[in-house]
This record gives structure tokens, C-alpha cells and sequence, in this order.
């Protein structure tokens, strides 16, 4: 039944007609329960709560599948918006972004001059940016411009899905960049062709990818929810002798809020990922895939209208 009802939302994801509709009602039907607001102003505020509360946040202007270049423009200048608030603001925050909505489907060469853009204003404003992964058939494209501008910019990170049957391989290729990577198990439908379709299987090479990268000496995000995993991790760099500053916990946002604050309140590096803008329709459905749980909070809080 639960895996039902991920299909059915991941599904709905992208549905064009009811993003479309989404942007037009506003963050209504729970949506508001993950999702930071649809300004830079309403998101800088959640982030100074999280701030206040001993966690630190990245932070993601929401949009992907950019089919224009005035779009795509528009969406990097968004970015440096945000950045630029992190900056002024003094906000404790790194920024995430997809490289689908700077262009990416477009052309090489609007993605690439988006992102410089980007680049340069978050090394003038001192923030860190992580290329988010998407799915499968984009993989490969994104690693290769994340490696293009990993030579030029050190504050810029991406994401590996440990789901991916690739994702090993992945590892390997991309050492030689001392890359700072978030680790998480992945989000979207994959043929079982090319992704583990049983959660243990996923889990497991998870955890792989969580002692290769430690033991590397990279820089590691574990994003996870998982407390199993979130054990692990812990067990794993006392039995190593790792440092704390060498890795941190992520989390979403609304997502076990509580959880969070005890993990910074035990000492860890908790980082929450804080989406924000009017395009959440997409990610908000996909939450809803990931748990169970997540449907029963939104359904809630209707009835409570």
C-alpha cells in the first residue's frame, strides 16, 4: 500500500495542469507545513528562528524543468537574491539549487553562465552551494558540471543518491576533487534497471557511501531522517576517530523537527533544508511520497480549516 501511494504522489509530482494550479492558489492543503513561504523575506525569517534555535540551513529558491531562457535567467537571479540575503543578513545558511531550472535542458551554455553568476556572487557573499541531484537521465550531466566548476569554486558542493546502482562508481570518479558531498538515499521513481528497488538494498549502500566518503576525509551531509541510519553514522565516526566538524546531519524542513533539535543539542551539526517560492507544488508532492506519515500531518491540518 505505501509503495501505492509514493507512485500515485510521485505521479502527481509532474502533473503540469496542477503545478500550473498550485502557483495560482498559494501555499494552501498542508503545503505551508514544509515549504518556507514564497519570498526570500518569509524564508530569511524561518531561517533566523532555526538560527536562534542552534541549526543551520540551506536554503532552496523552488523551480525545476526550466524551458526558457528568460525563465532560467529569472530563477538564477532569484538565487543571487537569496544569497545576497544570506549575506546581509548575516544568516547562518548555505544555498541549494537545480541545475533543470538554471537551464540545464536548455543549452550548455545558458546553465554555465547562470551559474557563474551564481558562483561569484556566493563567493563575494561567503556562502556554500550544493548542486541538488535530479533524476536518473539528468545524473550524469549534473556531475559533470558540478566537476567543471569544482575547479574554479571551492564553496560548491552536489548530492549522491545512494539508490542508484551507479552511485559507487560515482564516488570513486569524483574523489580526486576532494568534493564536499550530501549523501541521501533519493527521492525520485527509477526504473529498477538502473536503481536498487528494495529499500534494504538502499539502505545498505547507503551506509557504504556514508564510511567511504568519511574515510576519505570529505567533507560528508548525511540527509537523512532514517534514525537507523542516523545511529550509524554516529557509531561510525566514534569507532573512527572522526571529528564532528567533518560531517553534519540534514534534514527537511517540518520534517521531525524535534529530532533536529536534539541532534544540535547532542553536539552535531544539524542543517535544514528550507524551501521557499511559489513553484512547490513538485516538491511538496514528493514529500508526500517519501512518508506516509507526511500525508496524515497535511490531512490534519485541513481538517482543522
Amino acid at each position: 500500500m505505501a509503495n501505492v501511494m509514493r507512485n500515485f504522489f510521485l505521479f502527481l509530482s509532474k502533473n503540469k495542469f496542477l503545478t500550473r494550479s498550485a502557483k495560482k492558489y498559494g501555499l494552501r492543503f498542508g503545503a505551508a507545513r514544509f515549504v518556507a513561504g514564497e519570498t526570500i523575506e518569509q524564508a530569511a525569517a524561518v531561517i533566523r528562528d532555526l538560527n536562534g534555535k542552534g541549526l543551520k540551513a540551506t536554503i532552496d529558491y523552488l523551480g525545476e524543468f526550466v524551458d526558457n531562457k528568460k525563465e532560467a535567467d529569472q530563477m538564477a537571479d532569484n538565487c543571487i537574491n537569496a544569497i545576497e540575503a544570506i549575506g546581509r543578513e548575516k544568516l547562518d545558511s548555505q544555498i541549494s539549487l537545480k541545475l533543470t531550472s538554471m537551464g540545464m535542458d536548455i543549452s550548455d551554455d545558458i546553465v554555465m553562465a547562470n551559474m557563474k553568476r551564481i558562483m561569484e556572487a556566493a563567493k563575494e557573499n561567503h556562502v556554500f552551494v550544493t548542486i541538488d541531484m535530479e533524476d536518473y537521465e539528468r545524473c550524469e550531466k549534473t556531475l559533470q558540471i558540478f566537476k567543471q566548476l569544482r575547479l574554479e569554486y571551492d564553496n560548491i558542493g552536489t548530492v549522491i543518491q545512494a539508490y542508484l546502482f551507479r552511485t559507487l562508481q560515482d564516488m570513486k570518479d569524483l574523489d580526486e576533487y576532494a568534493p564536499s558531498l550530501r549523501l541521501v538515499k533519493g527521492a525520485y521513481k527509477e526504473s529498477s534497471e538502473v536503481a536498487f528497488p528494495d529499500k534494504a538494498d538502499v539502505d545498505e549502500n547507503y551506509k557504504k557511501i556514508i564510511q567511504m566518503h568519511l574515510l576519505h576525509g570529505h567533507y560528508t551531509a548525511v540527509a537523512t531522517h532514517d534514525d537507523a541510519i542516523i545511529e550509524f553514522t554516529k557509531q561510525f565516526v566514534k569507532d573512527n576517530n572522526i571529528s564532528n566538524d567533518q560531517f553534519e546531519f540534514q534534514m527537511l524542513y517540518g520534517i521531525r523537527p524535534e529530532r533536529q533539535l536534539e541532534l544540535a543539542k547532542e553536539g552535531y551539526t544539524m542543517r535544514v533544508y528550507v524551501p521557499y517560492g511559489t513553484d512547490w507544488y513538485g516538491y511538496f508532492m514528493r514529500r508526500l511520497a517519501e512518508r506516509p506519515a507526511n500525508v496524515s500531518f497535511v490531512l490534519k491540518g485541513l481538517l482543522k480549516k
